[in-house]
């Protein structure tokens, strides 16, 4: 008996092959299948058209200036900037979404509208006096207004904070079908210089934020008091007379605001604009069309490398709606603080700063790849006073039925991950690095916020948020702790210790607390 013979199709040549492995992960299903097949002139436009969304969803998650210059493919880098940044955190919106999440989906909708609302007023506010949303934290903002020659960054900060708390007024009360709930923010403003570093590999990156600088204005934040602008003595100092100020806690000063509409304003002269070149297709040619998408993923792909592969997945698929679905689920929450990279960076020299940069890096890229190999997803590095913490969650957007067991066994990796990049580093980096690491379950809001069709991010809040951030910051060295909640669903798969009660902020009761490991 005769077997047949085997054949393969060949497609006829379009000059879509060479792009092929580019677009793969940049396509959604139903698009990259029917171009495949059939790479017509209608088809590709429709893959420019995508590319160029895309561009501009992936462009308004991330801070201009680093959207306007991404670093090569094959590089990191690191660099001193001088500035004012600016801390920002909204009072009452925990119990806000635990209020709001008995309501099912309309509870959801009530929660992104109002944190949206809220969001977009600060935005623009700061945006008109030049600032630079670096990132959300949760419901906290960190901004950044950089020095320019006119020297009035400091000035234009403290401007912008006086209007943010006057703009407040509008959040004050807040009604929703399961009740009244009331809004205040406090501020926090230092001036100095901070090291500015895109860390990761040509697969994942992130921003960051190091030095004295950033803790500085963090601490001004947590010193300072709700509806009120608080400065560091440096900032005060650099304020000069513009503003009145007065003694606050711990060596800082508030604002007094005492100006009229006049003299406070609303629009400074230095506005931050972001202006996204997006390519312009005027020929509709297959030739002039595969040229176009290819310069489009030039664009595309350096921005890409800055978002988690789950996200990026997610923004891929629903970038014709331009929306990400809202999510109230109940993941595992996870922060691991990184310490000792930046302890003393002013006066290491470039050799020392170069090789922490190369080992949070290392730590950074390992991390991200021991979440992704477990089901999860390291979200960012966020700014805290007593270091970087890197926020992982499992649950969001790629929920699996053992999101608990994942995360603890990604856990009990980190001291291998760290101990593995301060041995690569040996000889060369005399910083002393350590970690701490803690771990919530429970109900949280994941969502873009932010400006509509304009500046935003993709975020997590909610209690099991706050509290994996307080048992991070009061672990041991080394130590992970795991809330009450997470601890009961993990039971006897892992090994866990009682570490006693613990007081958090926000929890009007000690709340027992248990180790890993």
């Amino acid at each position: 008996m005769e077997h047949p013979t085997k054949a393969t199709i060949t497609r006829p040549g379009s000059g879509l092959e060479t792009l092929e492995p580019r677009l793969r992960g940049v396509l959604p299903a139903e698009l990259y299948a029917p171009v495949w097949l059939h790479p017509d002139s209608d088809g590709l436009h429709r893959v420019f058209v995508h590319l160029r969304t895309l561009l501009r969803i992936l462009y308004d998650q991330m801070p201009s200036h680093v959207a306007d210059n991404p670093p090569p493919a094959s590089a990191t880098r690191h660099e001193w900037q001088t500035g004012t940044l600016m801390f920002t955190d909204l009072a009452g919106f925990t119990p806000f979404i635990e209020a709001n999440a008995s309501g099912g989906w309309e509870g959801t909708e009530v929660v992104q509208r109002v944190l949206n609302r809220y969001l977009a007023s600060m935005i623009d506010v700061f945006g008109h006096a030049g600032g630079n949303l670096l990132e959300f934290t949760g419901d906290a903002l960190l901004v950044r207004f950089a020095a320019d020659d006119r020297g009035d960054d400091t000035r234009r900060a403290v401007n912008a904070a006086l209007r943010m708390q006057r703009a407040m007024d509008e959040f004050r009360v807040i009604e929703t079908p399961a009740g009244t709930s009331s809004f205040g923010m406090r501020v926090g403003i230092h001036v100095g210089q901070f090291l500015a570093a895109d860390v990761g590999t040509p697969r994942r990156r992130d921003h960051v934020l190091f030095g004295e600088a950033v803790r500085a204005t963090k601490a001004a934040e947590g010193a300072g008091v709700v509806g009120r602008v608080c400065l560091t003595a440096e900032a005060a100092r650099v304020a000069g007379d513009r503003f009145h100020v007065e003694a606050g806690n711990d060596g800082h000063f508030l604002v007094i605001d005492d100006l009229d509409e006049q003299e406070l304003g609303f629009y400074d002269l230095n506005p931050q604009q972001r202006r996204l070149r997006a390519p312009v297709m005027l020929d509709r040619s297959v030739p002039a069309l595969l040229e176009e998408i290819e310069r489009s993923l030039d664009l595309v792909e350096p921005l890409a490398t800055y978002m988690p592969r789950p996200l990026l997945e997610v923004m891929v698929e629903t970038a014709q709606d331009r929306r990400i679905p809202v999510e109230m689920s109940e993941p595992v929450v996870m922060f691991v603080k990184l310490e000792g990279f930046d302890t003393n960076l002013e006066t290491a020299d470039e050799t020392e700063i170069a090789a922490r940069m190369e080992a949070f890096s290392g730590v950074f890229a390992r991390l991200d790849a021991a979440a992704a190999a477990r089901g999860g997803m390291l979200r960012r590095v966020t700014y805290q006073a007593t270091g970087s913490d890197v926020l992982v969650c499992f649950g969001v957007l790629n929920a699996h039925s053992d999101d608990a067991r994942r995360a603890a066994d990604m856990a009990m990796q980190i001291p291998s991950i760290v101990e593995t990049v301060v041995g690569d580093m040996q000889g060369r980096m005399s910083a002393q690095v350590g970690f701490r690491v803690g771990m919530a379950s429970g109900p949280v809001f994941a969502a873009e916020m932010g400006q509509h069709m304009g500046r935003r991010e993709f975020n997590l809040v909610g209690d099991p948020v706050n509290v994996a951030a307080r048992l991070a910051a009061k672990a041991g060295a080394g130590e992970v702790l795991v809330a009450p909640e997470l601890a009961g669903q993990l039971g006897d798969r892992v090994p866990l210790t009682s570490h006693g009660k613990m007081a958090l902020k926000g929890k009007s009761e000690a709340v027992e607390v248990f180790q890993l490991g």
